[in-house]
């Protein structure tokens, strides 16, 4: 009788579908920013060992980073400038951007906040964005200084900046005289930019960043977070604050994992069609 194959032998947790367990891995870490052993082992139907041996192998290859009890993605440490974030996953976020005109009245107060997919919101707010119709009379709000420049030649778009410190890799204003001009403003809806979710909460790689965020999502009547799905499972520097804090995500693409948390959390799945 000829020799069985791994995949045949013991509990079916050979060699054969060693390559599948990691493709599977590195998606699951892809959505949630971390997992620990005893779940992978759950959703892989594989045992403990097994897992961690998939772990090593993985983590040998620097696709993730292990630790006590489970594994977290890898993620790499710089910031990018604006252009730079401009260009990634450019279609994704005019996607979001026009799914989020769509939520602005006629003479609403809107915040827009520091950020590539918030930047082209304001691009559409302007003529030259081309689309048609759009809200009028709008009122905004910004801490980000190319937000201001966008629409300033607009006569039907009025706009106010918040002063501070400024930070040149996001080109905006931080630090505690932004979050106490924030003091004196009410806005209808705001649209806040973020580099990370998980089931911790929202992240940005810098903190001042992350306290004006945060102080506008607690003003706002709506806060509405814009994220392409990159974004689901990293996780940076600095929290801004829990899932259910603001009312609702706009997304390019959904997934099983974001609509639970987004469910448990009582947050609204918004995706760009």
């Amino acid at each position: 009788m000829p020799p069985r194959s791994s995949s045949e032998s013991g509990n079916g947790e050979g060699h054969a579908f060693a390559e599948e367990r990691h493709v599977r891995i590195l998606q699951l870490l892809n959505e949630r920013g971390r997992v620990r052993n005893t779940e992978l082992a759950r959703l892989l139907g594989v045992t403990e060992p097994t897992v961690r041996k998939d772990v090593s192998d993985l983590a040998r290859q620097h696709l993730l980073r292990r630790t006590h009890g489970g594994i977290i993605a890898a993620r790499p440490s710089f910031e990018p400038g604006l252009p730079e974030r401009m260009s990634t996953n450019s279609a994704a976020k005019s996607r979001i951007a026009r799914a989020c005109i769509a939520m602005i009245n006629n003479g609403d107060a809107v915040f827009l906040d520091a950020g590539s997919t918030v930047l082209g919101i304001a691009e559409l707010l302007t003529h030259n964005g081309g689309l048609e119709p759009r809200p009028k009379n709008v009122n905004v709000l910004t801490n980000a200084l190319p937000v201001a420049q966008t629409v300033a030649g607009e006569a039907d778009v009025r706009h106010t900046v918040l002063g501070g410190t400024f930070r040149p890799t996001g080109a905006c204003f931080v630090g505690p005289l932004t979050v106490s001009d924030l003091a004196q403003f009410t806005v209808n809806i705001a649209f806040i930019g973020v580099t990370g979710l998980t089931d911790q909460g929202f992240t940005v790689a810098d903190l001042a960043e992350a306290q004006v965020k945060k102080a506008v999502i607690e003003r706002a009547r709506r806060a509405i977070v814009v994220m392409d799905h990159s974004k689901l499972g990293a996780s940076d520097f600095a929290k801004v604050c829990d899932l259910g804090d603001v009312t609702a995500i706009a997304t390019d693409e959904s997934t099983d994992y974001l609509d639970e948390l987004c469910q448990h959390a009582g947050v609204e799945v918004i995706v760009a069609g």
